[in-house]
């Protein structure tokens, strides 16, 4: 493993300011996560002393060193390969928008520090600004990780900002495409079940029960939840259906999905126990994930305020199985 040592001043502005800002200053290409990591393993000195603190306060003139390795967490996709760049549908000096592939995780959480959206977004763009929390550059909204499909960063605190704003508003549009279970009952329907932490594990949300509804939402328990459902194609076992989220709720569109007794194709967490009621036929195209990408979205271009539409082709996983499925 190559290393490099790379040495610097903090600067007079950087003077009060926490170890891990004037990192973040001095080594932009690695995301603040990376250099405290960095900081606790002990690969960084102040003055000639080892600081394992990242929130050490630092004085103008210091000399800092931090031990700089070429080893990097990343991110694979759903067959083991290494997501290592971005595939960019559009960028200007604000805003870049991206096709998240499947596997990338959108910003860095416990259990992933690096090698994530954020991180490979420093790496093309240089420092980008954090307005939903820290070590979340250029985030506004995010993907799970084994979704697919459209995500829009910011690249300036006023695009980043501005796009936040228009979330809470619920002015984006947000359309995705999934393959479920069964047929559902009309060509449209809207579902509207109040979602809340699953009482049998903490990662997990369920939608509760309509009796315990008011009450829930009264005591912030749970929160309100709207999801349109478009069929647009059956399969007899499987339909192909898009999904408008006017809420933004953890995991809502699997959860809804769920609770109406259509679960995604090969979700391991939010499916029905026991066998479907609709066989799945021998020989159908298996995916390593649920089958369930972000088509489409819709903003408002956070300078210009142009309407903007914003798409990405399903990927090979779920056009293959789609392919599949038509063919029979």
């Amino acid at each position: 493993m190559a290393e490099t040592i790379q040495t610097f001043e903090v600067a007079e502005s950087l003077g009060g300011a926490r170890l891990d800002v004037v990192l973040a200053d001095a080594v932009s290409s690695w995301s603040r996560s990376r250099l405290q990591k960095a900081v606790k393993s002990g690969s960084v000195e102040v003055d000639g002393v080892p600081i394992t603190r990242p929130n050490t306060a630092m004085k103008a003139g210091q000399k800092v060193s931090i031990r700089l390795d070429d080893e990097r967490e990343t991110s694979t996709d759903t067959r083991g390969g290494i997501i290592n760049d971005l595939t960019v549908l559009y960028e200007d000096d604000e805003i870049a928008v991206i096709d998240k592939p499947a596997g990338l995780v959108t910003h860095p959480n416990p259990r992933q520090i690096a090698g994530t959206v954020s991180d490979l977004a420093v790496e093309r763009y240089g420092p980008l600004p954090e307005v939903q929390g820290e070590n979340r550059p250029g985030i506004v909204h995010r993907l799970d990780r084994l979704t697919s499909g459209v995500l829009v960063l910011g690249r300036t605190e006023s695009a980043l900002q501005n796009l936040k704003a228009q979330f809470q508003a619920r002015t984006v549009q947000k359309t995705y495409n999934a393959i479920v279970h069964g047929v559902p009952r009309f060509d449209t329907e809207w579902l509207t079940g109040a979602i809340a932490t699953s009482t049998q594990s903490p990662d997990r949300m369920r939608v509760v029960p309509e009796h315990l509804r008011e009450d829930m939402l009264e005591a912030g328990e749970a929160r309100t939840a709207e999801t349109m459902i478009e069929t647009l194609e059956t399969f007899g076992f499987a339909s192909f259906i898009a999904a408008m989220p006017k809420t933004g709720r953890t995991h809502q569109i699997r959860v809804h999905l769920l609770a109406a007794g259509m679960p995604i194709l090969y979700d391991r967490v939010y499916k029905i126990g026991g066998a479907p009621k609709l066989p799945i036929p021998a020989g159908v195209p298996r995916m390593e994930r649920p089958a369930l990408h972000a088509r489409r979205l819709e903003i408002d271009h956070p300078k210009t305020g142009e309407r903007m539409t914003f798409e990405a082709d399903l990927p090979a996983d779920m056009a293959g199985l789609l392919a599949w499925m038509r063919a029979r």
